[in-house]
């Protein structure tokens, strides 16, 4: 990756390092019900993918490993990348804890055709990953390298609108632009799992809007068999959201939506 980055890597891996412990034994991610068999998955990614047993599975931005690991528990061959080798130390430690064959890489995301050289049947990512980083042309590119000739890629992530709004005030105010270029920093006390952790983040973050996200994809070769918008998040993370089923949040008055999904083939 382009040293020109090297400085906001950094940053975000030292935050991400940090917040491994913290997430661990959050009931954000509820570890124990994991490590008793819960699945940490969501019906969005469960009904995109279907039966994945017999098939190899790459796992990109996978944190310390849950998703990877539920994917892994329902017959997938699986392989989780993340920049935080906090996070890769914990999913090797339950990978072997729950008697799970999984493998785990650390490296930048953009750096996973550095790092590894199979080809898979599914590249899977997930809430909260595409704002990590820069340029999503590598990122592209890099998942029609990893994926097999009529290999799967699905994204299931937060709606680039909801990434306009600064929610470090009382009230989320509009503050940066949809096709905003220029590196977004922010520090703040806590987490999304903990905010009431002692633990100073500090992020810096791209936003991107839906048609470069879809147009990173095509470019690079892959086939876009939907594209879709959706009001409901199975992640209370932002202000003032409504549980409207339960588990899934909505803001007030549905203005705009909160998550997006695209699901492509290699040609």
């Amino acid at each position: 990756m382009s040293k020109k980055f090297h400085k906001y890597f950094e940053t975000n891996k030292k935050t991400w390092d940090k917040k491994v412990g913290i997430h661990a034994t959050s009931d954000f991610y509820n570890l124990e019900a994991f490590k008793k068999g819960e699945t940490s998955l969501k019906h969005y990614e469960l009904d995109a993918l279907g039966d994945v047993s017999g098939k190899s599975l790459l796992h990109l931005q996978c944190h310390f490993g849950q998703d990877t690991l539920s994917w892994s528990r329902m017959g997938a061959q699986c392989t989780g990348v993340d920049i935080s080798e906090k996070a890769i130390e914990l999913a090797r430690d339950l990978n072997t804890e729950l008697g799970l064959d999984a493998t785990f890489v650390c490296c930048n995301v953009l750096d996973t055709s550095v790092h590894i050289k199979d080809q898979f049947d599914i590249v899977f990512t997930s809430y909260g990953v595409i704002g990590w980083l820069p340029d999503l042309k590598p990122w592209g590119n890099m998942i029609a390298e990893r994926l097999k000739p009529g290999g799967t890629f699905y994204i299931v992530e937060f709606h680039p609108i909801v990434w306009m709004f600064d929610y470090l005030d009382d009230k989320p105010i509009i503050k940066y632009g949809y096709h905003q270029k220029e590196v977004i920093y922010e520090e703040y006390k806590g987490t999304y799992a903990d905010p009431e952790s002692s633990m100073i983040s500090k992020e810096f973050g791209w936003n991107h809007g839906l048609a470069e996200v879809i147009s990173s994809l095509s470019e690079a070769g892959l086939t876009i068999e939907y594209a879709r918008e959706y009001d409901a998040s199975p992640y209370e993370i932002f202000p003032g959201l409504i549980e409207k089923e339960k588990g899934m949040f909505e803001t007030k008055d549905t203005l705009y939506p909160l998550l997006f999904a695209i699901k492509a083939i290699k040609g």
